[in-house]
């Protein structure tokens, strides 16, 4: 059962992987109205008030959405869109919320639609619509640990949606989801393909890109969705990331006041080490009523305030996070950021601490960021503030603050094994944020010969994962390769799920 949990959790994130329509990619959101009219007759397509609502849910204002569907769901009952665009509102809150309180009533939901459906005549979107609510309840079993009901729900949804582009290959919508879960199950690591053999599901990165890829160029109803996942797996997994950087620009553009999309911007210049239009992304985010609350947007801001070392207000949203947040993940995160903030702030010792121990409470440790603060808690080793201060600042794009503060850093006889290897580490990502392509590969190399093969740290992984960029950007594929090759033999890390199905999916570009 673990194992299972463990092979769901990375089919989330690549259903979720988004930062983006983070926990709502697989939710099937619909795009605004296009410029060209969605192909495909009428009984194929969202109803106008189903469209209309789908724009609010979009916006995650909820209950603007659901009171738009009302009527038709009371004059129409089994009918496909209003069914669909209903369970995405009730799946948006539950993934966002992670309200645990919230799951019974949302899976009962989920169950009557289903049956619902049935009662409805074959077609396209009736097809579809049981498909994708199929996967949706799937997906909610195994986030709340229901974790046979769960798989079984999303290897039968996974199936139908197969299915369904069989039977109706020009159905642009169900090639989106399709290759969702064809580029999921195929980056699954390789330790974990007998467990999907033993479920009877196969993977395939490049048919599930070629699906995405027509879905996102053809006018349908999801469209604009098709686009975003497409950008942002090619942003996440490789390393593009300016096609998804140019889709958020011009969509919050559009529509200011869509918070999804505020979120999508925020979370791609995070990532990308742009703290600054991050935070100013954060900063002019819609707020007001109907729109639903994201706690998780106070973390990441709390992540971006203390990059720039505004300490004081990254505790602060940190605190806002944990008081509002419903759900058990990132806890772990907030209180070592949190830890982390009083710490290098100058708070008393005995404050640094208290945060330090909220690390080790009870809850779970199955995403990397809190796997990576359970390991720093039970590690017990002290961190080295000057390393710790210069990779906070890379995280946020200051590169050069990050080299003018390892300036004060100095590695004696007696320096921890960990500091020695991580020194060089942060010296090549700093300059590796500058462009200085031949500094940051020197000093990669210097990581790689400190941990030399052996380190239980993600820094001599990452290091070879990095070198293995620079070398296929270069156009040295047998290097680039080597490298790649490389970053997959290191042992357990902390980030190893991650940089290990980047490393592979990086391989698999070379052939």
């Amino acid at each position: 059962m673990a194992f299972l949990a463990k092979v769901t959790k990375h089919w989330s994130k690549a259903w979720l992987l988004l930062g983006a329509a983070g926990w709502l990619a697989v939710s099937g959101f619909a795009a605004p109205r296009q410029a060209v009219e969605p192909a495909g007759p009428p009984a194929d397509r969202l109803t106008p008030t189903s469209r209309r609502a789908y724009d609010e849910v979009l916006k995650l204002r909820l209950g603007p959405a659901r009171e738009l569907l009302q009527p038709e769901l009371a004059r129409t009952p089994a009918a496909p869109a209003p069914l669909l665009v209903a369970d995405c509102a009730d799946f948006a809150e539950l993934v966002i919320t992670q309200n645990e309180s919230r799951y019974e009533a949302v899976a009962a939901a989920q169950q009557a639609r289903l049956e619902a459906l049935d009662k409805a005549p074959p077609g396209p979107l009736r097809d579809y619509a049981q498909a994708e609510i199929m996967i949706h309840l799937g997906l909610n079993q195994l986030v709340f640990k229901h974790l046979v009901g769960g798989g079984w729900h999303l290897r039968r949804g996974y199936l139908l949606m197969q299915a369904v582009v069989k039977r109706y290959p020009a159905f642009a919508p169900a090639r989106k989801t399709l290759g969702i879960c064809q580029f999921a199950v195929g980056s699954l690591p390789e330790g974990y393909h007998w467990l999907l053999t033993l479920l009877g599901l196969t993977g395939d990165v490049e048919a599930g890109l070629r699906n995405l890829g027509l879905a996102a160029g053809q006018p349908h109803d999801f469209q604009l969705e098709s686009q975003i996942y497409l950008g942002l797996i090619r942003e996440s997994y490789y390393k593009h990331p300016d096609e998804a950087l140019r889709l958020a620009d011009r969509l919050h553009a559009q529509q200011p006041d869509n918070l999804l999309f505020s979120y999508l911007l925020i979370s791609l210049n995070k990532r990308q080490h742009r703290g600054e239009a991050a935070l100013a992304a954060y900063r002019a985010r819609p707020a007001g009523p109907g729109y639903m609350p994201v706690a998780y947007l106070h973390h990441m801001a709390a992540d971006l305030l203390l990059y720039r070392g505004d300490f004081a207000d990254s505790e602060r949203e940190n605190l806002v996070f944990l008081r509002e947040y419903r759900g058990r993940h990132y806890r772990k995160d907030a209180a070592f950021k949190l830890y982390l903030a009083a710490w290098l702030g100058g708070q008393p010792a005995a404050a640094a601490a208290r945060y330090r121990e909220q690390i080790n409470q009870p809850g779970p440790s199955d995403v990397e960021e809190d796997t990576y603060a359970q390991h720093y808690y039970h590690e017990a080793q002290a961190l080295n503030p000057v390393l710790t201060r210069a990779r906070l600042q890379s995280d946020g794009g200051y590169h050069r603050a990050a080299l003018n503060t390892l300036r004060s850093f100095h590695a004696g006889p007696a320096a921890p094994w960990r500091d020695r290897i991580e020194e060089p580490y942060r010296r090549a990502r700093a300059f590796q944020g500058l462009g200085r392509i031949d500094s940051a590969w020197t000093a990669y190399q210097r990581t790689l010969d400190e941990a030399a093969g052996r380190a239980p740290y993600y820094f001599a992984p990452q290091a070879a994962l990095q070198m293995g960029y620079m070398a296929q950007e270069a156009g040295r594929g047998a290097l680039a390769r080597s490298y790649f090759e490389k970053a997959l033999r290191y042992p357990w890390h902390e980030y190893k799920n991650s940089t290990d199905a980047k490393a592979a999916l990086a391989l698999r570009e070379l052939q």
